[in-house]
């Protein structure tokens, strides 16, 4: 098994050097003349991103000050984003690089057939006297262009190099820029309506505002919960449900970040469940925690509503301590023949809520991929990227999610929070 593991090491950082030198080349050492302090500082930056973000992850992880991790994470976090669209930006590149090549051969080609008029002289030359060599210009090239063109080659492809080179960083600036402003700025309310075969009549219209994967932590904190929560109330919900995720990091540290959740109003209630992170944070003083600022954890638990059932089970990642989902003890007893709406934070747990008889499962965790080509892996390791879907007589409901991990950034997967309305067949 170690032996597995440090191979797979290996390929990691195989790939990952390969990968620096690759766009390292395309910027700086094709688009310069020769060694220089650009080439050097270009190997500077790349270092320095990479040293920053494996800094931010180790302080993340290995429970460094709180304050280390707010430096770090900024600009470690930002630069995974960047290198990746760099990356795909300089591929992206190989494409267009032949074809601008191509085009300005062409246009040399065109302007060297243009005959140029000389001019007769005033007075005949004697021979010898001052005559260039037969086949050989004035200017010392060979009559026949192949020097002008010899001379003019590494110049074209400077050339390209620079125009390509050049586009790359700007695609890759201006997308991570635009991908983190949207995150910053907060998420965007989402409207879906869900017909449920059980609902009572006098539930018809019911909303649930649905948000995931909050993800405080050290770069999003207070200001983004306030947004957060500003956004949910503005719905006017009937209820609310944290689908988990809610944090990346001790009560200590995020305790005044999520504090604003306590101005979290809805007729029903607020309602959590834990998500995968919660236990890389400590799951049972934030269970406290949120408990305090007035929502309801429900762990492996169900209440009963007016018109339906609302259950909700701990995180698969619960498992490892011993708090993994229990899905008998929140769904075995309860009255089939009332609706049932289950929060369970992955996706992947639908398979038991359809077991269990579930008219509808909230989960986040995806994030819809974040970052393009994330959403082409999260899409393989989830039945259901984000949306709305059926699965037998269950229908899962998956959210984008309100913030994000790692860099705060997204691209082809905008965050949002979605207003459930709950329909009644009988209406």
């Amino acid at each position: 098994m170690a032996i597995v593991f440090v191979l797979i090491a290996l390929l990691v950082v195989a790939v990952l050097v390969t990968g620096n030198w690759y766009v390292w080349r395309r910027l700086f050492r094709d688009t310069t003349r020769g060694p220089g302090a650009v080439r050097r500082a270009g190997a500077v930056v790349m270092a320095g991103g990479w040293a920053l973000t494996v800094g931010a992850l180790v302080a993340e992880r290995g429970g460094a000050p709180f304050w280390l991790q707010q430096v770090l994470a900024w600009p470690g976090f930002l630069w995974l984003a960047l290198a990746l669209y760099l990356l795909l930006a300089v591929l992206a590149g190989e494409l267009v690089r032949p074809v601008l090549r191509r085009l300005l051969e062409r246009r040399a080609r065109a302007a060297a057939e243009v005959p140029v008029p000389v001019p007769a002289p005033a007075e005949p030359i004697a021979a010898g006297a001052g005559a260039a060599p037969s086949g050989v210009t004035a200017s010392g090239d060979e009559g026949d262009g192949s020097g002008s063109q010899v001379s003019a080659a590494p110049s074209r492809r400077l050339f390209v190099s620079r125009v390509v080179g050049g586009a790359a960083a700007a695609a890759a600036v201006g997308t991570v820029g635009y991908g983190t402003y949207g995150v910053l700025r907060g998420p965007s309310v989402k409207r879906v309506t869900v017909p449920l075969a059980k609902l009572p009549r006098a539930a018809h219209g019911y909303r649930i505002a649905v948000v995931s994967d909050i993800h405080l932590g050290p770069v999003l904190g207070r200001g983004f919960a306030q947004k957060v929560v500003d956004t949910i109330n503005s719905t006017q919900p009937d209820l609310i449900a944290v689908v988990g995720d809610l944090v990346d990091g001790s009560v200590k540290d995020l305790g005044p970040a999520a504090a604003p959740l306590a101005q979290l109003r809805a007729r029903h209630g607020a309602f959590f469940v834990t998500g995968n992170h919660e236990y890389f944070s400590g799951a049972e003083q934030w269970v406290e925690e949120v408990r305090r600022l007035g929502l309801i954890p429900l762990e492996n638990a169900r209440t009963e509503l007016p018109h339906f059932d609302l259950a909700g089970v701990n995180d698969v990642a619960g498992e490892s301590e011993g708090q993994g989902p229990d899905y008998a003890k929140a769904l075995g007893d309860r009255d089939v023949g009332r609706a049932c709406v289950l929060m369970a934070h992955q996706p992947v747990q639908i398979h038991d809520a359809v077991d269990h008889g579930v008219d509808l499962q909230l989960s986040g965790h995806t994030h819809g991929g974040q970052l393009f080509p994330g959403n082409l892996v999260a899409g393989l390791a989830n039945p259901t990227l984000a949306g709305l879907e059926r699965y037998g007589n269950t229908q899962l409901y998956v959210s984008r999610g309100a913030g994000a991990w790692g860099p705060p950034t997204r691209v082809g997967a905008p965050s949002d929070i979605t207003v459930i309305e709950l329909a009644s067949r009988q209406a």
